[in-house]
Formats: structure tokens, sequence, C-alpha cells
């Protein structure tokens, strides 16, 4: 009797522990798959979406981690697959310079064409010598 009861208690410890290793195992899965986007629908990570190729691409972070390898190597394993494009995060590097910087740029450019606007129109007004306006107002009358 109380060899089955240590038999029983082992087994419900070794079931317990799988499952906590389980539960670890799909924290780590989502943590590494909320870093990813989805291929299919771009403005969601592989966490998020439902797309079949988003719950393989999950089976397959899973598959790797579960073989012991790291979030790091399952991340090169996706980027050297599909790209950079898989990252939301890109690194920063010549190909993903644009990305990274292009909104700044064309916020600059925007306010040096807002700030070059206001200045002309402020100049236009002030360029009238006193004979053109002098006709101007004449016209009005007119």
């Amino acid at each position: 009797m109380n060899l089955i009861a240590s038999s029983a208690f082992a087994l419900l410890l070794a079931v317990s522990v799988a499952s906590a290793d389980e539960a670890a195992l799909d924290k780590r899965v989502m943590d590494l798959a909320a870093e990813l986007r989805c291929l299919v629908c771009q403005n969601q990570s592989l966490a998020e979406s439902n797309a079949g190729l988003a719950v393989d691409l999950r089976n397959q972070i899973r598959a790797q981690l579960a073989r012991g390898a790291s979030e790091r190597e399952v991340v090169d394993f996706m980027v050297a697959r599909y790209g950079d494009f898989v990252l939301y995060r890109p690194p920063l590097k010549a190909s993903t310079f644009l990305l990274w910087f292009g909104p700044f740029v064309l916020l600059i450019a925007g306010i040096y064409v807002l700030i070059l606007r206001i200045h002309r129109q402020g100049k236009m007004k002030r360029q009238l010598s006193e004979a053109e306006r002098l006709r101007a107002e004449q016209l009005l009358k007119e």
C-alpha cells in the first residue's frame, strides 16, 4: 500500500512539473511571438494573429524552444528565413536606415517648407511700393 501511495505521489509530482514546464514554454513562445510580425496580417504580431501561417510559425517557435534553442537563435532563424520584415523592431543598418529616420526627415522637411511659406507670405505683403499701394487702392475704389 505504501508503494502504491508513493508511486501515485511521484506520478502527480511528475505531472505537475511537466505542466509547469509546459506553462513556462507557453509563456516563452507567446513572449517571442509578440516580438515577431505576422507575415499575412502585417499589422498584428504572431501572438495576436489567428492566420494559418501565424499558427504554423508559433508551432515552429515552440518546437525550436522545446529542442533547447535560445530566443536569439529562434529570432535569427526567422530573420534568415523571412528577412528583417518579420521583426517589429528591425535592426539599424543601411537597408533599414530610411525606415528608422525617414519619418523624422519628412517631419523636418515639412516644418522647413511651412516656415518658408510663412516667411514668403509675410515678405509679399511688405513688397508693395508706395506707388503700387496707391494704384491698388485706386482700383479697389472703382
